[in-house]
């Protein structure tokens, strides 16, 4: 009976310090994180060559795999930001053949991440769309463990009210938002552009493939990938979304 309350006791003793630490903390994380901090990072800057005014237009197309990712909503955002904030005369326009420029957007991740896994993402850099950035995520759990029984599920009780409290405190929440670039500038007169390109596919445990080609076009190409992190307490991707995505497309129109 005596050990029971003396259980008891400690258990109650643990919570009360457990609430305690967990709200500070939790205070502590609505404090710092109140604001929405939004971040675009290029992994490669692209320099194209400089051309007639005549000659700046773009045709733009983006793609995109991730149901989260809203086309319309981010496309009305890119010609925002190259008629309103592109001061260097360039602007999108329909049709490909009429254009100086091609670029392609695709978006791989549009999603709750952390900042380690953005920066891994923005070190990976172009992948066309060929994989996806790998998110990271992990759980840190800790308990008391002892020798007797009654000292593992007294571990055990705490463990759940740990969990029990931080479940309903502040949460720092960032998101993430993967995009590949491909540019392609239609070449001066008299220059060829030769591109080599190898392709490995796997066939089978026993071995694999692989598949090499040469073309010749008057196009060159730029490749880079634009990272953007939106950061606040306890976010909401829906929150987040418009200024991410004007964050993306005026790094993508700075390219210009």
């Amino acid at each position: 009976m005596k050990l029971s309350k003396l259980v008891v006791t400690k258990l109650s003793v643990a919570a009360i310090a457990i609430s305690l630490f967990s709200g500070c903390a939790a205070t502590k994380v609505a404090l710092s994180k109140k604001d929405l901090v939004v971040q675009s990072k290029i992994s490669t800057p692209v320099f194209v060559d400089p051309v007639a005014r005549e000659k700046r237009k773009i045709y733009v197309d983006v793609k995109s795999g991730v149901m989260e990712f809203d086309r319309r909503k981010f496309k009305k955002y890119l010609k925002e930001q190259f008629s309103v904030h592109n001061d260097n005369g360039y602007k999108i326009v329909d049709d490909p053949n009429k254009a100086q420029y091609q670029m392609v957007a695709y978006v791989l991740n549009l999603e709750q991440s952390s900042p380690t896994a953005a920066e891994a993402a923005l070190k990976t850099g172009f992948t066309g769309g060929s994989m996806g950035a790998s998110v990271a995520t992990g759980a840190v759990m800790g308990g008391l463990a002892g020798g007797s029984g009654s000292s593992v599920a007294f571990g055990g009780l705490v463990g759940g009210i740990a969990d029990t409290v931080s479940s309903s405190l502040v949460k720092d929440v960032t998101f993430m938002l993967v995009c590949d670039i491909q540019i392609k500038e239609k070449a001066g007169k008299g220059v060829i552009v030769r591109k080599d390109s190898k392709i490995d596919t796997k066939i089978s445990d026993a071995g694999q493939s692989r598949q090499t080609f040469s073309e010749v076009s008057n196009k060159k190409e730029f490749r880079t990938r634009i990272v953007t992190t939106a950061n606040k307490a306890n976010l909401k991707l829906e929150k987040a979304k418009d200024k991410m995505f004007q964050k993306t497309a005026y790094a993508m129109a700075s390219l210009f």
